[in-house]
């Protein structure tokens, strides 16, 4: 009995010492080869254990599928609160004309929102009110962003905002006044500078034979912050800055971008009266409700109000055709293309990370793929075209890499100001394009403009 007992442990020793011998061997195979992911890391994380409010601000944006101006977030927001009990979100909206300026009232006063809009505005990274978010994300986080995005949140190597969309400027075409006056849409959105002009002189005509035009072949609006004509402007090349932050907006390419702007109301005359004058809203209004303007530059939004305007049968047939074409050869344009949200200086670490929690939230790729109802594109890698089957949408979505960002210098803000209020000044032929850019040149160095 005893003899089978002691037979039985040494079986089971040898077992052991078996199984011990093969950890032993393939243990560090198995470690290295199938180690868990940073993923894994991350899934095991304790999520943020804070509880309050956190209050944020936003601009309008509007929801197709709805007609509100806040939809989308706010419903983000619902389902941010309703995963974490104990967390409120304070939004308060802020409207595009007057929302800089609450927010730049804010940051006078000590009294910022904890997650602000920054967009591309570095005056608000160059003035230190932003936590900075590097060092919170992951290297797979990061990574995960188009370099579009991350390029425009990048101020002295470190990432300041978090991005959330991406948009571009485009030209919209009233259809049907190119059809009523026989002119061709460009062929697959792509047409040279002396075919858009050739095609905005059938476009000015007047409607009423009593001498004076009454429908126009382009109208647009001059104003800082807003890069609608910029995509004519910087058409053969030219740059507002070297690589070194040097000014260079002084060039032959320069002079010819901002003559062409110039020549569409000075010399064509195919402009509507007010170009140069007109604010955003007066512009818009002429192309959508007067329905007498060819081509209006506009953000990828306004599809979504073209779109609702036709579906409510108060709009009209249109097409979106890219900027002319210059001796760069290709269309660009010029935008604070990247919409992102900024942590303003928290005290406490806890609630940061909830912060953070709240952007990662947000910029979950479900919402990524959910932006196709604010007209937007995503800025995730791998989410690809949210326009499939939307050919115009997906004419802009193939020409965001030729969509130039705003300058990535601590005083774009007075630099675009003194630019755009001298551009308009040659619309309005107060000034030669020689005299205005030689103008801009002295306002921009008087306030330091080649230091970074």
């Amino acid at each position: 009995m005893n003899r089978k007992r002691n037979k039985k442990k040494s079986i089971f020793r040898s077992l052991l010492a078996g199984i011990l011998i093969i950890f032993i061997l393939l243990g560090p195979y198995y470690f290295f080869g199938f180690k868990p992911s940073q993923e894994d890391y991350d899934a095991a994380k304790t999520p943020p254990q804070w509880r309050g409010v956190i209050t944020f601000w936003d601009y309008p944006r509007l929801d197709q599928k709805t007609g509100g101006s806040f939809t989308w977030i706010t419903r983000q927001v619902k389902a941010f609160e309703k995963k974490y009990p104990g967390v409120y979100i304070n939004f308060q909206s802020l409207t595009w004309n007057k929302g800089g300026q609450k927010i730049e009232e804010a940051m006078n006063n000590g009294s910022l929102p904890d997650v602000i809009p920054v967009g591309g505005e570095y005056h608000y990274i160059a003035k230190d009110i932003l936590e900075p978010l590097d060092p919170l994300l992951t290297v797979e986080e990061i990574r995960s962003f188009e370099d579009n995005a991350l390029k425009a949140v990048t101020y002295n190597g470190k990432i300041w905002a978090m991005p959330w969309m991406m948009t571009t400027y485009g030209m919209m075409l009233n259809a049907d006044l190119f059809q009523a006056r026989g002119v061709e849409l460009p062929t697959d959105g792509m047409w040279t500078y002396g075919e858009f002009v050739e095609k905005l002189q059938v476009l000015t005509y007047d409607a009423k034979g009593r001498g004076k035009n009454t429908h126009f072949g382009f109208n647009s609006f001059i104003d800082p912050q807003y890069y609608n004509i910029w995509g004519i402007i910087l058409s053969d090349g030219a740059e507002i800055f070297n690589d070194k932050m040097e000014y260079t907006f002084n060039d032959e390419r320069a002079k010819s971008g901002v003559q062409k702007v110039i020549d569409l109301k000075q010399k064509y005359t195919v402009t509507h009266p007010k170009f140069g004058e007109n604010t955003s809203n007066q512009a818009w209004t002429t192309f959508y409700q007067d329905k007498n303007i060819g081509v209006i530059p506009s953000g990828t939004w306004s599809i979504n109000v073209l779109d609702r305007l036709r579906s409510e049968s108060k709009g009209f047939n249109y097409a979106v055709a890219m900027y002319p074409t210059g001796s760069l050869g290709k269309p660009v344009a010029m935008s604070n293309m990247v919409g992102t949200y900024g942590i303003t200086k928290q005290e406490n670490p806890e609630k940061l990370k909830m912060v953070l929690e709240f952007l990662r939230f947000i910029t979950k790729d479900e919402y990524q793929k959910d932006l196709g109802r604010l007209g937007v594109f995503p800025v995730k890698k791998g989410i690809g075209n949210i326009y499939e089957g939307d050919p115009l949408m997906s004419l802009l979505y193939n020409n965001l890499q030729n969509t130039i960002i705003i300058p990535p210098h601590p005083h774009w803000k007075e630099i675009d100001a003194i630019l755009q209020e001298e551009i308009q000044q040659g619309i309005l032929g107060n000034k030669t394009v020689e005299e205005l850019l030689q103008d801009a040149e002295v306002r921009v160095r008087s306030i330091g403009s080649t230091s970074n």
